[in-house]
């Protein structure tokens, strides 16, 4: 019986090669975790259990587990090469079929859509138009294209004016090319429907000293000036505005049609200070092309735009399992998702216990070579030990024909 309790050990010995063989293999591979060969021992059993001096029958392999530690971080500074530091996978689709991975080498293919190296599409949360994300889990896609520009709607100003400045003469009529007719001005520029900038212009002269009053005039840069464009406002004694401060305006742009834009000056003081302006804030932006892709720690994923602007096109989501050592390889650095891994939680990264994302790295494999190394040096020595065993059966065998 010692042939086979040796042979045992000489299957035993090479599947523990074998895994060995596999992890250092892979050291270098991306997303990659090492497996451990697990091993129980055999023992022969009847329906009354194992008797009290049963000697064992040898060993066989029981699991070979994987090993979902962390790995370290490479950088490469490419935005699309993302990795997990935590529990969570990527979750990929093949024409529906769901992967999950911690390959994070992602790029774009031909249509936009982020894939990985085997052509599988990473999932996440899709945008709205309007820039939110949904609940609704499907195909990422980057869309290169322009983004169409906007109308300038609003128009604010953070600003303080002096309440030493002297009253302006009513005789005097507000002329925006005479500085003696105001006090102060600032401009910002303004775009139409177009997209075409236009420099708006805001004038503010002191009407009342007693009063506090004081009236702003807009130029919205149209070419109209800023005739019929005014707004009257006061100031409490504190130096607060103390009316309603703001008031819709409609300006004609040619070959763009008329934009109506509200000014809001109620941020506006009266102190004893200099005129200055702090802030002057519009809404509006021109057509711009795409320029590059941003990904966020939560996962958003960010087109940014000649033009300044930026838009959210998805959010990236991450999946952990109660019990990841049950998931089935599937090759490629990916697994599947089995009854014994447990039910899958997905989520936005930096959630639910998922780990954070970190864009412009990669993970290593996990597999410590030198651990490896000793491990396959152990395995070597059980092999030959089982060998010798075999090898002195073999001997007593023969002693044992030559007596007879």
């Amino acid at each position: 019986m010692s042939f086979e309790t040796s042979l045992t050990g000489l299957n035993a010995a090479s599947a523990d090669l074998d895994v060995t063989g596999n992890n250092v293999a892979n050291s270098s591979t991306v997303g990659f975790k090492g497996s451990r060969a697990e091993f129980a021992d055999i023992f022969a059993s009847g329906d009354l259990g194992v008797s009290q001096n049963a000697i064992g029958q040898g060993v066989r392999l029981a699991n070979v587990s994987q090993q979902f530690t962390q790995g370290q971080f490479n950088f490469t500074g490419n935005t699309l090469d993302m990795a997990v530091n935590g529990t969570g996978f990527f979750r990929t689709s093949d024409s529906g079929s769901i992967q999950y991975t911690r390959n994070g080498a992602f790029q774009l293919d031909r249509d936009g859509y982020i894939t990985d190296s085997s052509g599988r599409h990473l999932t996440g949360y899709q945008a709205t138009d309007t820039g939110t994300i949904s609940g609704a889990l499907g195909d990422l896609k980057v869309n290169v294209g322009n983004v169409a520009p906007k109308a300038t709607s609003s128009v604010g100003i953070s600003a303080n004016l002096k309440s030493g400045a002297d009253v302006i003469d009513p005789a005097k009529t507000f002329a925006s090319d005479q500085p003696d007719t105001y006090n102060f001005s600032t401009s910002t520029t303004v775009y139409d429907s177009q997209g075409r900038d236009h420099l708006a212009t805001l004038y503010f002269r002191k009407t009342d000293a007693a009063n506090n009053d004081w009236t702003a005039y807009v130029d919205g840069g149209d070419g109209a000036g800023a005739s019929g464009h005014s707004l009257d406002i006061t100031f409490d004694n504190n130096g607060n505005i103390a009316t309603p401060a703001n008031k819709d305006f409609t300006f004609n742009y040619a070959g763009a049609g008329s934009s109506t834009v509200n000014v809001d000056l109620s941020s506006l003081t009266q102190y004893g200070s200099d005129f200055d302006v702090k802030q002057l804030s519009q809404d509006g932006f021109a057509a711009g092309q795409f320029s590059s892709l941003g990904v966020e720690n939560d996962g958003r994923l960010l087109a940014r735009f000649t033009n300044g602007q930026s838009q959210t096109l998805g959010q990236i989501a991450l999946t952990r399992f109660p019990s990841p050592q049950k998931l089935q390889q599937a090759g490629d650095t990916s697994w599947v998702e089995t009854f014994q891994s447990g039910t899958p939680v997905t989520g936005a990264p930096g959630s639910s216990g998922l780990g954070d994302l970190q864009s412009g790295a990669l993970e290593q494999s996990n597999v410590n070579l030198t651990e490896q190394l000793v491990k396959m040096i152990t395995a070597q020595r059980n092999f030959q030990a089982n060998s010798q065993m075999i090898s002195t059966q073999s001997k007593i065998t023969q002693n044992i024909l030559n007596i007879g």
